[in-house]
């Protein structure tokens, strides 16, 4: 396995995604292959570990623009080491506790009040007179506001 070449369809299930996935990784340069003489797709071992670094991430819900931001920081597109693991997950875990923390206010939420001062439930939880919060803007806002407010 050390310096041999993949297929596509090597790749993919051994990644677990479908050859059309591995397609659009490659145009949104994720990943890539090179071309043997019958002008098929080849990859290199490095792909399985960017694939499953880019299936965590979406996971996480780090959208795929984020992911190709930071893979384009490695230089020469090389195989993510754990140094590189250590710092994309760094990076992405304020955004990742800020997701959690939204996700629990939701779910606190969800059989009341999500303060979006729509002044449509009869009991409603918060005190919206005059509808102030109309000069905020729309939807939850009150769920919307970070946690040290």
């Amino acid at each position: 396995m050390r310096d041999r070449d993949f297929s596509v369809g090597e790749v993919a299930k051994r990644c677990d995604v479908k050859v059309s996935t591995l397609h659009f990784y490659e145009k949104k340069d994720l990943i890539r292959s090179l071309r043997n003489a019958g002008n098929q797709r080849r990859y290199k071992k490095d792909v399985f570990r960017r694939v499953s670094v880019i299936k965590a991430a979406q996971k996480m819900g780090i959208s795929l623009q984020e992911i190709a931001k930071e893979f384009s920081a490695l230089p020469n597109n090389r195989a993510l080491s754990m140094a590189d693991w250590q710092r994309l997950s760094r990076h992405w875990q304020q955004g990742l506790n800020d997701r959690i923390a939204y996700l629990e206010r939701l779910r606190d939420s969800l059989t009341g009040c999500i303060g979006c001062g729509c002044l449509s439930m009869d009991n409603c939880p918060i005190y919206n007179l005059e509808d102030k919060l109309s000069a905020e803007g729309s939807g939850p806002l009150i769920l919307n506001r970070p946690l040290d407010e």
